[in-house]
């Protein structure tokens, strides 16, 4: 017959394993979404060419900051040519 404490041990070191395991495993996961993420971010707005992150040098660098400087460019051009003040 085994003793108690063996199987008490056996077990407790078991389930350390498991959840280091699943430790490990939910590590990885965040990981590897967080840089498919950044993937998919860079594919669709493009990477910004100054290293900025936020603020408006990084916005002139995305697809809506460029949209959004061409819209304005735009209006400013036709204010411009009908001859209307701001």
């Amino acid at each position: 017959m085994t003793d108690i404490s063996s199987v008490a041990s056996s077990t407790a070191a078991f389930f350390a394993k498991q959840t280091a395991d699943l430790s490990k495993a939910a590590s990885s996961a965040t990981t590897s979404f967080a840089s498919t993420l950044s993937s998919v971010q860079t594919a669709i707005v493009g990477r910004p060419k100054t290293g900025f992150t936020a603020g408006p040098t990084y916005e002139a660098g995305t697809l809506t900051g460029k949209t959004k400087a061409a819209f304005n460019n735009t209006l400013d051009a036709t204010k411009s040519a009908l001859g209307i003040k701001p």
